[in-house]
């Protein structure tokens, strides 16, 4: 028997191919529908709150914005922020923006905020964040251009420029966190909202 128990699929208002193997793998069946949404804007007409409230802020977003094109149905939205110390970061912007964002990072610790949002006809059913603490180590501009050769356009895809399940698990020394909440959606929360919504057996 199908754990998934909804008559339609979730959909999830992302592009993130981490997000959609996540939700696939843990059974439930997924339509993509990534935001028409202009995140750098947001999140920058927002700098003046926490990453933590950012992220949750354009994850709700995401979902809203998606939801509007898909009346009835239940929409995840999700998002991720990265904070070293007072400094906030987003998706880097080009190869250059990365190798920045990477020169930063090299030998310090940093924060990954994810927020996941669950919205249905204009309402916020739920929504949660959680935090995970890395540490880098620390590596030459040498490395930094060979890894950034090595993952391509992925390195504009995540904030930080690295996705830990892959290639980005050279840069570190420490990981302290949810697994899932690094992959940048709080799985095992959003899972237990979808059986209390009835759409997965308990």
């Amino acid at each position: 028997m199908a754990l998934w128990l909804a008559t339609q699929p979730l959909v999830l208002a992302s592009r993130s191919a981490a997000r959609w193997t996540m939700l696939k793998a843990a059974g439930v069946p997924v339509e993509l529908h990534p935001a028409d949404l202009d995140e750098r804007t947001l999140a920058a007409n927002a700098a003046s709150q926490r990453p933590a409230s950012i992220a949750a802020l354009l994850a709700k977003e995401k979902a809203a914005v998606v939801g509007r094109a898909h009346p009835g149905r239940l929409v995840l939205g999700a998002d991720q922020t990265l904070a070293l110390g007072a400094s906030s970061f987003t998706k880097p912007a080009d190869r250059g923006a990365a190798r920045e964002q990477l020169r930063a990072l090299s030998g310090k610790r940093h924060e990954l905020h994810s927020a996941v949002a669950f919205v249905q006809d204009g309402a916020v059913l739920f929504e949660h964040g959680d935090t995970a603490r890395l540490t880098m180590r620390t590596f030459s501009d040498r490395f930094i251009d060979l890894y950034l050769d090595a993952i391509g356009e992925a390195a504009t895809t995540s904030v930080g420029a690295y996705q830990l399940e892959g290639l980005g698990s050279q840069l570190f020394e420490r990981v302290e966190g949810d697994y899932f909440t690094i992959l940048g959606l709080p799985l095992i929360p959003a899972l237990d909202f979808l059986r209390r919504h009835g759409c997965l057996a308990s």
